[in-house]
């Protein structure tokens, strides 16, 4: 029998959950690239990263896209005083997933000789062809997100996701330590990325099954199947959410395309073109992980924001907007300023040299925007304008094409990491116009306290200025690795400990924060 209709308390708790998991998700998702191409080196992160983006595309559909549209229809079903069953819901929406997904997988098994030639490199057609295969497996574990969050269960979704990034990351650093212990050829991290990938969905089924059989929402009432509107919810609907996800992921599969043929362009030899990426792609996890810094903190403040909240309690959710707002702009600034200066030395310890310095240090900016941008946007999502955020992700990733198209033969490398900086400003800039519209009364930039940024900006990087005056150039992993952990903690307590002490926050921001009764302890110091 189908559980009681969830509390809005329950609904919250299950917001949170998803959070913490989404958060988790994308630190598993970054940490493990690390070590993949310490084992693997530049050509066998190049090789993983050409086909990062179509398997990343895929678990964003079964993550967030389809199970977006699938809790919709779940919620208007139930709304309706009608049930979920196996006739009328379960096998109708399963099997228009299944023709969805099988339609993209048609596309991209025949497309993948011309995907291929167009990454310029055509040692990768097979693994494109294997990697098409993940697609048919979406449409289980989409359904059961969508009817567990569209109930309100999102522990199921939650735990499911974990499990999946854990195995998959299992998986992968699996092969790639297959790869170096017997010398494989580089080539073979595509199909083991794809296997990674397969297991992680399939234990997120086996996961999701269990809660199914364990809740057990479902029932053999019949009713008429609205086809159309089930079509038309899956495609429209489930294809925005996963946009509104993928900014970062639409960057990326921007370069799998243009990049390696820019470099060649550039007058690199092929081989050379092929590593010269795998250095540049270096850059993502370490993005990835500033903008989890920079935007998770601040969209954990916003589990129970929407259009109807909006209206009912306009003063709480304006400064609840604001908080995270702000917190999202200083922890990006910091964030980003910090790692453009101890990164040559977190290139060195995390990638075993120094190359591409200069590219990844203007790449790194990226922190600063995305963070800015995916905040602005998960506002907008949650008061209902997902249409609009997609179509701003849609855009981004134009002109980041066009822009490789352009600077990529003439400045190499570097002209990816001006374009990438380009389309995220774009991005951001979008969002922000876009949000000052609909929530003029924000004024988030008038909230800022310039002065206590500038100062703690200038007291960390004067800080690590000196240390590394004193210390020198540092030339060895293990010396990078002692200062840059010593830095990276120095430095974030500096910054933030003179934020705190020359009052850029108000008490009520700091109460939404983990730890938030020691921030305010320290707030209070600076006023007794």
């Amino acid at each position: 029998m189908e559980k009681d209709k969830p509390t809005q308390q329950t609904l919250l708790k299950g917001a949170v959950w998803l959070t913490l998991a989404g958060m988790a998700g994308k630190l598993l998702s970054a940490g493990y690239r690390i070590p993949l191409q310490n084992l693997t080196g530049d050509t066998g992160f190049y090789v993983y990263q050409q086909i990062y983006p179509f398997l990343s595309i895929a678990m964003m559909l079964a993550l967030y896209g389809f199970p977006s549209a699938v809790s919709k229809i779940v919620v208007v079903i139930t709304s309706r005083g009608q049930s979920l069953s196996w006739r009328s819901f379960y096998i109708p929406v399963f099997v228009l997933l299944s023709v969805i997904a099988g339609s993209i997988w048609i596309i991209m098994y025949l497309s993948a000789p011309k995907i291929a030639m167009m990454t310029g490199d055509p040692e990768l057609v097979q693994t494109y062809r294997l990697a098409s295969w993940i697609f048919l497996l979406i449409p289980l574990p989409a359904l059961l997100r969508g009817t567990f969050q569209g109930i309100g269960l999102m522990q199921a979704t939650a735990i499911s996701q974990i499990s999946e990034q854990l195995l998959r990351l299992s998986v992968i650093i699996t092969a790639a330590a297959g790869v170096y212990l017997w010398q494989q050829p580089v080539y073979t991290i595509g199909p083991g990325a794809v296997a990674a990938s397969c297991a992680g969905l399939l234990a997120a089924v086996m996961i999701l099954l269990g809660f199914l059989i364990h809740y057990h929402p479902v029932t053999d009432e019949w009713f008429s199947v609205p086809w159309r509107y089930y079509v038309t919810t899956l495609v429209v609907l489930g294809t925005t959410a996963a946009l509104n996800q993928m900014v970062l992921v639409i960057i990326q599969l921007a370069d799998t395309f243009t990049l390696v043929p820019g470099l060649k362009a550039y007058g690199l030899s092929v081989d050379d073109a092929r590593q010269a990426k795998g250095v540049f792609d270096r850059g993502q996890p370490l993005i990835q992980l500033g903008t989890v810094l920079g935007s998770s903190f601040a969209l954990a403040l916003l589990p129970a924001l929407s259009g109807d909240k909006l209206k009912q309690e306009p003063d709480m959710m304006h400064q609840l907007i604001r908080s995270a707002s702000l917190i999202s702009f200083y922890l990006a600034i910091g964030a980003t300023a910090g790692l453009i200066i101890i990164f040559p030395e977190t290139n060195r310890l995390l990638f075993q040299n120094t190359n591409g310095t200069d590219a990844l240090r203007l790449l790194a900016l990226a922190v600063f925007l995305s963070s800015i941008g995916i905040t602005a946007a998960s506002i907008l999502q949650g008061l209902g304008y997902m249409k609009r955020t997609a179509a701003f992700v849609a855009i981004a990733f134009c002109l980041k094409w066009t822009a490789n198209y352009a600077l990529v033969p003439f400045f190499g490398i570097t002209g990816s990491a001006l374009a990438t900086v380009l389309s995220l400003t774009m991005f951001a800039g979008l969002m922000i116009v876009s949000l000052r519209r609909k929530l003029p009364e924000l004024k988030v930039l008038q909230q800022v306290n310039w002065l206590a940024l500038l100062l703690a900006l200038a007291g960390m990087i004067g800080f690590i200025l000196g240390v590394h005056y004193l210390t020198g150039p540092i030339v060895s992993r293990a010396g990078s690795a002692v200062y840059v952990i010593t830095m990276a903690l120095a430095g974030a307590a500096i910054y933030s400990g003179l934020l705190l002490r020359l009052g850029a926050f108000r008490e009520q921001d700091l109460s939404r924060l983990p730890l938030g009764w020691l921030f305010i302890r320290l707030h209070k110091e600076r006023n007794s």
